[in-house]
């Protein structure tokens, strides 16, 4: 039996895959581990977090809307969450709460390993600036990319990434509204939630896309649909969607937690086998 419990917060939760992901992580690696997913509101997140310690919490996943939130419930931050203002992997140690952000790795590995994309040299779009958005856009500028244009339906805080991000000779804000102005990219990042809720689908103009685009939807399964229908209908060369950054990320977490960083092919070979099933992105 586990003599430890590890958990996913968020809300809403139900739909997560990260149980399935690290018990099948533990069943590779031989360890006993406990792994729940807990709903809780972001006015919430702080108790539930508490009672998650009484009752033998030693480590969690953080997904939307709370990644923030855990940012400042931490006593200490690794520089990489610092520079996201973002948390979405926690470890106890000593009574006290560490946060890291393993999201901006998961991505680039599933990008450049899996799927062999050479991210250097690119002129990036990143649609979105909340959490997933903070924790992404450091690791793609350390993987070279040319530049970075940061666009979120609130300025402010495009305006407060690119500003934690500190170059401004390589990221910058642009304007939702101008985007058929700014020229096409070679990577497209959609890091908003736009595909979780009813209407018309996701809209930009086409104008954004040139022939060797790459667009990434940070989200999987349905919530991923209008993005990459959109991306696909504009001609971009390769379109990804966000289990792979799931599972990578997963396994970052799973090293810190454990000492070991298990193999993610197996598992992702076996989520994607379920593809139609997925419904919304941590």
């Amino acid at each position: 039996m586990p003599d430890s419990r590890y958990a996913v917060f968020g809300h809403p939760i139900a739909h997560s895959l990260s149980p399935q992901i690290h018990r099948s992580f533990a069943a590779q690696t031989g360890i006993a581990l406990e792994y729940t997913a807990i709903d809780a509101a972001p006015a919430d997140f702080a108790a539930a977090l508490d009672a998650f310690v009484a009752q033998g919490g030693r480590g969690a996943n953080v997904t939307m809307p709370l990644k923030e939130a855990a940012f400042a419930l931490c006593t200490q931050t690794s520089a990489r969450a610092q520079l996201a203002g973002a948390v979405n992997t926690l470890v106890r140690n000593d009574g006290q709460w560490h946060g890291e952000n393993t999201d901006g790795p998961g991505l680039v590995r599933d990008l450049t390993d899996r799927h062999g994309l050479d991210l250097r040299g690119r002129r990036a779009l990143l649609l979105g600036a909340g959490g997933a958005a903070r924790g992404v856009a450091p690791a793609l500028l350390d993987a070279g990319i040319l530049e970075l244009a940061v666009v979120n339906r609130t300025p402010e805080r495009a305006d407060a990434l690119v500003d934690a991000l500190g170059v401004p000779e390589r990221a910058y804000t642009r304007y939702w509204d101008d985007l058929a102005d700014q020229g096409d990219f070679e990577l497209i990042i959609n890091a908003t939630s736009a595909g979780r809720s009813a209407g018309n689908g996701f809209q930009a103009p086409f104008t954004l896309v040139n022939s060797r685009t790459l667009a990434v939807d940070l989200n999987y399964g349905e919530a991923a649909i209008p993005f990459l229908a959109w991306a696909r209908a504009g001609g971009c060369r390769d379109v990804v969607d966000g289990l792979g950054m799931l599972v990578e990320q997963a396994a970052e977490s799973f090293a810190l937690w454990h000492g070991v960083r298990p193999d993610t092919d197996q598992v992702y070979a076996m989520l994607r086998g379920r593809e139609r099933t997925l419904v919304t992105a941590d």
